[in-house]
């Protein structure tokens, strides 16, 4: 069995009718977060900035105190059984201008409500409701 680490973000934007989350449309098919692997040698603050750039070509974030959820899945790679675990953040855009990578095929910008909908596994879910819990509190950035 292969054990991979990958960092991802629940990205949002404040807009005049609310929160917004940054839905990313990837070419297998399901809908997520922005996330990538750790590379060696990176801090998982340093491996979610650098996924987020690359996945979206959004700069300056604004990564949330206090706010990290994990999820655990497996998956096959071939023949090859993955465990994979990823560490969620909560970050803010101040910026909405998007642009994909080569590894998506679209995004949105949507509320809690239409990204519960839209996400596609039970986990993102999770990491969802749980960052619009957060938000109800007063949040401090690193």
């Amino acid at each position: 069995m292969v054990k991979e680490k990958s960092v991802g973000c629940a990205l949002f934007r404040k807009k005049d009718s609310g929160k917004e989350f940054l839905l990313l449309h990837y070419k297998a098919g399901h809908w997520g977060f922005p996330k990538g692997h750790v590379e060696q040698g990176e801090t998982e603050e340093q491996t979610l900035r650098r996924e987020v750039q690359e996945e979206t070509f959004l700069q300056n974030i604004l990564i949330a105190k206090g706010f990290r959820q994990y999820t655990k899945y497996y998956f096959r790679r071939g023949k090859e059984t993955v465990f994979k675990e990823v560490a969620f953040y909560l970050a803010e855009s101040p910026a909405g201008n998007v642009e994909i990578s080569h590894e998506h095929k679209g995004f949105e910008w949507l509320s809690y409500e239409k990204a519960m909908k839209r996400l596609s596994f039970k986990n993102t879910k999770t990491v969802l409701k749980k960052a619009i819990d957060f938000l109800k509190e007063k949040i401090d950035y690193v």
